[in-house]
């Protein structure tokens, strides 16, 4: 019969556990933050075709533009390849101005626990 000397019981117990913490902190360390969504509105879908297919909707929710900026950004981002209707391209703009647009409130992004670490003050 095979037996283990304590030596060989302590390193495999070590060795697992080593496993079990390098899995949890796998699973802590690659959540994502929830995934951004563009809110209801009369372009949403028209915004989702054009801009959703080569980037996250953050990069989009993330701005603050007036009018002007956002027909600066849809018409270069037509440009660059997005599949604008120029039937569409207006109820676009005010659909991206409305919601996205200087007066609303700066964009706060989202956080998953393992990315919230605020560092505490100690006072010495």
């Amino acid at each position: 019969m095979f037996k283990c000397s304590p030596f060989d019981f302590l390193s495999r117990l070590v060795i697992a556990l080593c496993g079990v913490l390098l899995c949890g902190a796998v699973a802590v360390f690659s959540q994502s933050p929830p995934e951004e969504q563009l809110p209801a509105g009369a372009a949403k879908e028209k915004a989702e075709a054009a801009c959703l297919g080569c980037h996250e909707a953050r990069i989009i929710v993330q701005q603050r533009l007036d009018k002007t900026a956002w027909t600066k950004e849809v018409d270069k981002m037509t440009k660059w390849g997005a599949e604008v209707d120029p039937k569409d391209r207006d109820a676009l703009i005010d659909y991206l101005s409305t919601n996205f647009g200087p007066d609303q409130p700066a964009y706060e992004a989202p956080r998953t626990e393992a990315g919230s670490t605020k560092k505490s003050k100690s006072k010495h």
